[in-house]
């Protein structure tokens, strides 16, 4: 693309663009998030292009018209779609038809029936209770959301800037330069109320504010593209899937507060978004919207790409600067905070990738419109993954205010197996749990935080009644402990000491008065650990033990796990009425705790069983079994 001198020539392109996408009569848009790439959805790009090239001339069939060749079949590589669990997916336009579990021995046929004779294949679309979903937007699980920072993945090619353009890319920043003054930038997201996607919730308005008050007149811009906590992964989509979308709220807010240059902070372990990133910021640069005088203007902005280690800590603002400058990411003791010594001790924005992604449309459509959703005072949409226990796992977005029971019955599909709800996670490592009479609980940041949780960044994790909450809550504080940066004594050390009484109480070695410990513990912990993260390390494990303290109680007093997750709490025994006395329990046994007579029934001395299970895997008459 040339570069673009002004805003005309930016018009034109835009329409250029829109034009281009218009010539395509068919457009295939294969899911190229790292999900579906894991599952051969790049061997399905790969053969519908093959296909299109030996076929050149096949006519395309929509209903009564027929539209010929010549380059009309646009075959695209698109973000996540969302609905993970069904990948590898295709979407084909204009029909709207999705197609999921795609495999390349499917594709001669999707090309051959769907593409040139117009008809849907029935075994390729999503089915439930019965029903049978050939439109995307008719399914549950994308009908029930209100899809607005996820609106283009798997919509758009996701590696090309025209595809963005397209649909009204960078308009917001057009606006932003010819229409609007700085401080009227600010202004309106301030009167959006726009809170802070991160985990905090912290009105992004009033931070923005903040830094262009300064004295100092060197800025910076910092996007949080972290996302460390276990099982999230909404803004690798976003990065992945619309990354001009978060370019361009990064750049309305260095023109906001009169930033020149701007990092994105990534993880590592992240290399498809990084990837896409570094291409959308060459393409940016190269057509002159990323760089000195953009459209012809006086502002100027360079945006950097920086590769984080994992560590979750980096999360917290001043450990993430510290990084970017080189130093071990560790946080430091506030005031002054970030916003007034940031990056390079100079003052800083700092917002993570769903708070940019939703600037360009509160600039272009405005604040009313995006507090015309959801509540008033945590209003627009929030994207989760949706894990766990639940029918269809995934990446979804709704209106802040949605209720828990909507997200997992109505979007997630309910409790999968046989399975019954019995709690959700949410906020990650960071977070708590809520439990069935929650089920209502809106999920915004003030009704959240009355329950003792927290949105976080998004993670929901759903579990069923076989799930045993004293291991959820060591599974949690193990994380964060590893976790720990160690610079502060409560959280090194104070997080160490309750993963190893945790520890005790699953390994059936617990104490009634270890239960008090980790109160104390977790108390001390919040109160005094130096950031945000240690403050809420303790968080699941206060969290479960307020409400599921029978089941501490369990471990350390009868020394049982109901739920049989805890393997040194479990007592195997052998039923005599089904006993065979055929001897393939004591023969497969590796510590020598069965013993009996042939053709009577054998006995297990649990004393010196290992809880290893290989008694209950050999028995062919089910007569072993975990007691309880």
């Amino acid at each position: 693309m040339k570069k673009i001198e002004n805003r005309e020539a930016l018009g034109r392109i835009r329409e250029a663009s829109r034009e281009q996408v218009k010539k395509s009569k068919c457009r295939v848009l294969i899911c190229a998030g790292t999900g579906c790439l894991s599952g051969g959805s790049g061997e399905i790009y790969d053969r519908m292009c093959e296909l299109v090239k030996e076929y050149p001339d096949v006519e395309i069939h929509f209903g009564p018209e027929i539209a010929h060749g010549d380059g009309e079949i646009g075959i695209k590589k698109s973000g996540c779609h969302g609905f993970c669990e069904m990948g590898p997916l295709m979407r084909i336009e204009p029909h709207g038809i999705l197609y999921t579990k795609v495999q390349p021995e499917d594709c001669d046929e999707i090309f051959h029936r769907t593409i040139e004779k117009g008809e849907p294949i029935r075994h390729l679309l999503f089915k439930r209770d019965g029903i049978e979903y050939q439109k995307q937007e008719d399914i549950p699980f994308y009908k029930k959301q209100t899809r607005n920072v996820l609106k283009n993945c798997g919509h758009i090619d996701a590696e090309h800037i025209e595809e963005y353009l397209s649909v009204g890319g960078y308009e917001a920043l057009e606006k932003a330069l010819f229409e609007m003054k700085p401080e009227d930038v600010i202004r309106e997201i301030t009167e959006s109320n726009l809170r802070g996607r991160g985990g905090g919730g912290f009105p992004t308005g009033y931070k923005w504010s903040q830094v262009a008050g300064q004295p100092e007149k060197v800025r910076y811009v910092v996007c949080n593209g972290d996302e460390g906590d276990p099982g999230a992964f909404m803004d690798r989509s976003i990065m992945e899937g619309d990354p001009h979308k978060m370019i361009e709220g990064i750049m309305l807010a260095a023109y906001a507060v009169g930033a020149e240059e701007g990092y994105i902070y990534v993880r590592a372990e992240y290399p498809l978004a990084i990837s896409r990133l570094k291409r959308a910021i060459e393409q940016a640069e190269e057509s002159g919207l990323l760089g000195d005088h953009i459209l012809g203007t006086d502002f100027s902005f360079h945006l950097h790409i920086n590769k984080g280690a994992g560590a979750f800590v980096c999360g917290e603002g001043s450990a993430l600067t510290a990084s970017i400058e080189g130093n071990r990411g560790m946080p430091r003791v506030k005031p002054p905070r970030t916003v007034e010594q940031g990056l390079f001790g100079k003052p800083t924005v700092l917002n993570n990738v769903e708070t940019f992604a939703n600037v360009p449309m509160i600039i272009g459509e405005g604040a009313q419109w995006f507090k015309g959703i959801g509540p008033e005072k945590s209003p627009g949409t929030k994207a989760f993954a949706l894990t766990g226990s639940v029918k269809h796992t995934g990446l979804i977005e709704v209106p802040m205010g949605t209720t828990l029971k909507e997200v997992i019955y109505d979007i997630g599909g309910g409790i999968k197996g046989d399975g019954k709800f019995k709690a959700v996670q949410i906020g990650g490592p960071s977070g708590g749990c809520l439990i069935t009479p929650h089920l209502d609980v809106k999920l915004d940041f003030d009704s959240l935080k009355k329950m003792g949780a927290m949105i976080g960044s998004g993670g929901l994790v759903v579990m069923d009644d076989s799930t045993c909450m004293v291991e959820v809550a060591r599974f949690f504080m193990n994380f964060t402990q590893n976790e720990s940066c160690g610079k502060c004594v409560p959280c090194r050390e104070g997080t160490k000491r309750m993963l190893e009484i945790l520890e005790r109480i699953v390994g059936g070695k617990g104490e009634p008065e270890d239960l008090d410990l980790l109160e104390e513990l977790a108390t001390t912990i919040t109160e005094t650990a130096l950031c945000g993260l240690g403050k809420s390390a303790a968080l699941p494990v206060m969290s479960t033990l307020k409400l599921f303290r029978d089941e501490y109680v369990e471990h350390v007093v009868d020394k049982k796990c109901v739920s049989h997750n805890c393997s040194a709490l479990r007592r195997f025994v052998i039923s005599p009425e089904r006993c065979k006395g055929c001897s393939k329990c004591a023969r497969n046994c590796p510590a020598g705790a069965i013993s009996g007579q042939i053709k009577e029934p054998y006995v297990i001395d649990n004393d010196k069983c290992i809880k290893c299970g290989a008694c209950e895997s050999a028995c062919a008459f089910g007569a072993i079994h975990i007691e309880g």
